[in-house]
């Protein structure tokens, strides 16, 4: 049964950066081939990875791969800050620069194009979100909401096929013409979607709107059953 289709494809080159949209991507064991493939580790904290919870302004900053994809290594990693300045991943004046901001002592790490370890995106391999569940959303809260503060990988469009969003919790699907995922369980909220992803502010009332409506629950933690590659506008039916 065909319930939908991908209206956008997102991957985020840097944990916790603002990501890039993309028209294919290549599906890996792990998720999206380079997603959260490369961070900030934080020396000051038990080397845990620098995140949007410990520095919200993080995600004024946008990543993006720039030349061919390999499994051999990753493409370099243009990134850009808020204020106009442009940095290679391998710049030591991004590590300083973000030092400096967070008063906090960095390493930087970048894992294998093939095995990009949890918790990339802490408990599963990708994360999908209706366009239908974002509008609901918007409706309720009053204005619009940037799809990016859910930071998820997969929007799709849910059609009016009688499945409801919840009934999707345990079935496999099938995402274009190879890729094949099975739906876990629902994503549970945090403080990182309170953090506008144009200037890094928190706006706590938005968290509270969906622990009120959707008992905080928003959008849905997938994992890989078939690799292959993607396209935006494939169609996902229930196998």
């Amino acid at each position: 049964m065909n319930i939908g289709n991908i209206q956008k494809i997102m991957r985020y080159p840097v944990k916790s950066f603002t990501g890039e949209n993309v028209l294919k991507a290549q599906i890996m064991s792990y998720g999206i081939y380079g997603d959260r493939s490369h961070a900030f580790v934080d020396k000051t904290n038990k080397d845990k990875h620098l995140t949007i919870t410990q520095f919200p302004e993080m995600v004024t900053y946008k990543a993006q791969f720039l030349g061919e994809e390999s499994l051999d290594a990753f493409p370099k990693i243009k990134v850009s800050a808020s204020d106009g300045a442009q940095y290679n991943w391998e710049d030591q004046a991004l590590r300083k620069r973000l030092e400096k901001e967070t008063n906090r002592t960095l390493e930087t790490i970048t894992y294998s194009t093939t095995h990009v370890p949890f918790p990339a995106i802490e408990v599963d391999n990708i994360l999908i979100i209706s366009t239908k569940a974002l509008s609901e959303l918007s409706s309720s809260y009053g204005e619009p909401i940037d799809e990016r503060r859910f930071r998820g990988n997969i929007v799709y469009d849910l059609q009016d096929s009688g499945i409801k969003e919840q009934d999707l919790i345990g079935k496999r699907l099938k995402v274009g013409l190879e890729v094949i995922i099975e739906i876990t369980k629902y994503c549970e909220r945090c403080v990182i979607i309170t953090v506008d992803p144009n200037t890094g502010k928190r706006q706590p009332k938005l968290l509270k709107q969906i622990v009120k409506e959707r008992n905080n629950q928003f959008g849905f933690y997938a994992r890989v059953i078939q690799t292959g590659t993607i396209y935006v506008g494939d169609q996902i039916t229930i196998l």
